[in-house]
């Protein structure tokens, strides 16, 4: 790999902080996996911000990251960045086929699963998040055929789901048993509105991340409306609440679709 490389150059960093700082010296694959994973969020958020500049200080935080992995994995003689970059290679070649002169095109995911050895839906990483966990499971699955052809589908399943929500709310006192049908219930809910989302072509948790956010603010809102008219929150009540953000929406222009 050439040194003057972008890559070259972060190795180079970091080979150098290992031979001449004490902290770098002493770091191990365990003690650097809660940074990575620290930076990818970091790196994530910034993503959903879109701001250009934290982008691109979060990449070099990443890439930083990589480089001491490609260095931890010299210093063991397990791999180099020239072997990581070829099996990307090699790897990238054999999912776009058409485009090297390697066979007819073919869908990413019937791809994917030659290069697995087990179950269409094995391989997950335990970590991941529940709602892109749903997400993953359901690609996969419809890389077999196993989906339905629009939105429709799913929007009835929604449907669906909501009314056995319901009418699992309808017991008074619930027992523990309930309770765990309710969950169950609420859980078949969630996957389907995940299974809406991938339908119509709508990333579930940048969706919800959205609006978190829209809802952070707005409560943000009611709280210094409530303080500027010296109304404490805790005791209002739901009535003084929900003309408060009513208030606030329309403050921001509200989207008017009903929701709290």
């Amino acid at each position: 790999m050439q040194e003057n490389s972008a890559l070259g150059r972060a190795l180079e960093i970091v080979r150098d902080l290992r031979r001449r700082c004490a902290w770098d010296r002493v770091q191990t694959r365990e003690t650097l996996r809660p940074y990575l994973i620290e930076e990818v969020f970091e790196l994530d958020h910034a993503l959903s911000e879109g701001d250009p500049v934290a982008i691109r200080d979060e990449v070099a935080d990443l890439m930083l990251h990589l480089a001491w992995q490609l260095v931890l994995g010299e210093e063991r003689s397990e791999f180099n960045a020239d072997q990581v970059a070829d099996d990307l290679t090699r790897k990238m070649k054999r999912r776009h086929p058409h485009l090297f002169d390697l066979g007819p095109p073919e869908p990413w995911e019937r791809l994917k699963r030659k290069e697995r050895s087990h179950g269409v839906l094995d391989g997950l990483p335990p970590g991941l998040p529940d709602l892109l966990r749903a997400y993953r499971l359901q690609e996969r699955a419809a890389g077999v055929g196993f989906d339905w052809p629009d939105s429709g589908g799913p929007l009835q399943k929604v449907r669906e789901e909501l009314m056995e929500v319901e009418g699992e709310l309808q017991a008074p006192e619930p027992t523990e048993s309930q309770r765990d049908a309710l969950t169950d219930e609420i859980g078949d809910l969630l996957f389907a509105v995940v299974n809406l989302a991938r339908k119509a072509g709508v990333q579930p948790g940048p969706a919800l991340d959205r609006a978190n956010r829209k809802f952070e603010s707005r409560f943000a809102t009611i709280e210094r409306m409530a303080a500027e008219r010296k109304i404490d929150v805790s005791t209002a009540g739901l009535e003084v609440l929900d003309r408060l953000w009513e208030e606030a929406k329309d403050r921001e222009g509200g989207t008017g679709n009903g929701e709290r």
